[in-house]
């Protein structure tokens, strides 16, 4: 879940990722250098222009190069092309180097993780309660100064050094006690870069140049606010609608130890064959690094320190993403087989589809196991109809099963439906291209059951059919004006920032960069939107809304009412 934010616009290419390639088209075995390439570069084709912001994408086993290769500008107005070597600013997934440069203090002892921040940062308000460890897995409730009302849109471009930094968010509310839930916090990791400068006595940035980067011969990789680096870096842009616009500013001190670090494929490369093959750090403060505990250790959640745990193929998949003004980045690596995906794109705003999830599906063929297309088999409606129901897989889930429209639907619990997309015989695939369900059927032929696989993978958990009634769909409404504008406004957290607004009568929804979409009333404070499968629940009340929550695909946001 290497997650930079929260999309309410499909997340998926649909016929636009289409290849030759899909689970059960090729053997793994039968999958090489060659299949990988023509899969990795036509991905890269589809999903990013060759006139406007574009990426450089990388994929290795081991030390061999499966695919290298850029695609777009890193100059629009002098069609300067982006090259595979080209320098990005990389966001979030700077969190990693500044754990292991923390670690490495550690195995130093010059730090421990049991430490607590008042020894390093000593006025801090609570610092006492505040161990390293838990900034390292953001268990700290350190408040995130991105999340901070307005700040974004102003103060982020003012430089500033680290006790500045500090001082924006240092009496701002936690948002708990210490150890007690699992936020992601840009601030606690402000916080770990102070910690390396009062154990060091040097700019965190320079101690992580002087132990992990010129050891390594990262000669690209380096504080973005350094003139060296700066100078290396390709443009970043944003959108205006349609509108290709140049990134918004920011200065380059305030990313700090969470984000402000810049790099090339190459780079991120070597710095995965090392990190994860132990030229960093000795074996067990790697274990400790990629192992989730406490509440970070949640199913939802897997992170360890600057590193999430994921699943690709059945396959342990660590890594993180980035997304910063101009920027988005994913880093993927998979220790077993010895994968290394690494997307760096020169925009911010989503093109089509999520790195990440592009990451992914490279990761998995790359493993010789493609994911499956999203192309469609043709089905008759009787079909269609044989399998609705409601299917059980315990005492508390459900998946119904309804023809809506012509196309078969799944709804778990009082969730929005979900289109299903018939790939193979029996077998269907959600809209967010990963997660599949398969028709299970009796000796007769008939439908007994359902199959569902999370993310596609795994032997995948049974749904028994049962007799029960399809429940009664939420019938849409129409709110009195009154209760529509008192959701009207902007909501946020420190990672994502939407914008409520009436069109007329009707109420839509906007993450920022991405297109405005419908919301369908089911009551005054709850709504569907229907092309993603998301709900969404404003908090209750006269007044405005203070608080809307977001579930769609497993995942719960919160984002609080911001002026």
């Amino acid at each position: 879940m290497k997650r930079h934010g929260l999309s309410l616009a499909l997340a998926l290419c649909v016929a636009s990722c289409a290849t030759s390639l899909g689970r059960g088209q090729v053997a793994p075995a039968q999958l090489s250098q060659v299949d990988i390439a023509r899969y990795a570069g036509d991905l890269l084709t589809r999903n990013y222009p060759a006139d406007g912001p574009g990426a450089a994408v990388l994929v290795a086993r081991g030390d061999t190069v499966l695919f290298r290769a850029a695609r777009g500008e890193a100059d629009i107005d002098n069609h300067t092309p982006l090259r595979p070597d080209s320098v990005f600013r990389i966001g979030s997934m700077s969190k990693q180097f500044a754990a292991a440069g923390l670690l490495t203090l550690v195995e130093a002892s010059r730090v421990s993780l049991d430490d607590p921040l008042s020894k390093y940062v000593p006025d801090y308000p609570g610092g006492d309660q505040i161990t390293v460890l838990q900034l390292l897995n953001h268990t700290s409730g350190v408040r995130s100064y991105t999340g901070m009302p307005g700040y974004m849109d102003g103060p982020i471009r003012r430089d500033m050094t680290t006790a500045q930094m500090i001082d924006i968010f240092r009496n701002e509310a936690p948002d708990f006690a210490p150890g007690s839930r699992w936020a992601y916090s840009n601030s606690g990791y402000v916080l770990v870069g102070a910690v390396i400068e009062a154990a060091t006595g040097l700019p965190w940035h320079v101690y992580l140049e002087q132990v992990l980067f010129e050891p390594l011969g990262m000669d690209h990789t380096g504080y973005g606010h350094d003139p060296r680096f700066a100078g290396q870096q390709v443009r970043g842009y944003s959108y205006e609608g349609d509108a290709i616009v140049p990134m918004r500013s920011l200065s380059m001190t305030q990313p700090h130890a969470a984000g402000a670090l810049v790099s090339n494929v190459d780079d991120l490369l070597t710095w995965n064959r090392a990190l994860h093959e132990g030229r960093v750090l000795t074996s067990a403060t790697y274990t400790q690094m990629i192992t989730p505990v406490g509440e970070a250790a949640d199913a939802g959640v897997r992170y360890g320190f600057g590193l999430f745990n994921d699943i690709v193929r059945d396959r342990q998949e660590l890594g993180h993403g980035g997304r910063i003004f101009g920027f988005i980045a994913s880093l993927s690596y998979l220790p077993g087989p010895d994968i290394t995906v690494v997307i760096l794109e020169n925009d911010d705003a989503p093109n089509g589809v999520d790195a990440d999830i592009l990451a992914r599906r490279l990761a998995a063929v790359a493993l010789g196991d493609p994911y499956p297309d999203m192309v469609a088999v043709p089905i008759d409606a009787a079909a269609l109809r044989a399998a609705e129901g409601v299917y059980r897989f315990d005492a508390d889930t459900t998946r119904t099963l309804r023809v809506v429209d012509g196309n078969l639907t799944s709804q778990r619990g009082g969730r929005p439906r979900i289109v299903l997309t018939l790939i193979a015989a029996d077998d269907f695939l959600y809209a967010d291209g990963f997660n599949r369900l398969k028709l299970v059927r009796d000796a007769s032929g008939e439908i007994s059951g359902i199959r569902f696989f999370a993310n596609g993978d795994g032997d995948g958990e049974i749904g028994t059919r049962t007799n029960e009634p399809l429940p009664v769909s939420p019938v849409a409404m129409q709110l009195p004006r009154a209760a529509s504008e008192r959701l009207v406004g902007a909501y946020a957290n420190s990672e994502v920032a939407l914008r409520v607004f009436l069109d007329g009568e009707t109420l839509k929804a906007q993450i920022v960069d991405q297109p405005a979409l419908d919301l369908r009333a089911t009551s005054p404070t709850q709504f569907e939107q229907d092309e993603t499968g998301a709900s969404l629940e404003f908090s209750a009340g006269d007044a405005p809304a203070a608080e809307l929550t977001i579930r769609q695909n497993g995942r719960e946001t919160v984002l609080r009412r911001v002026p």
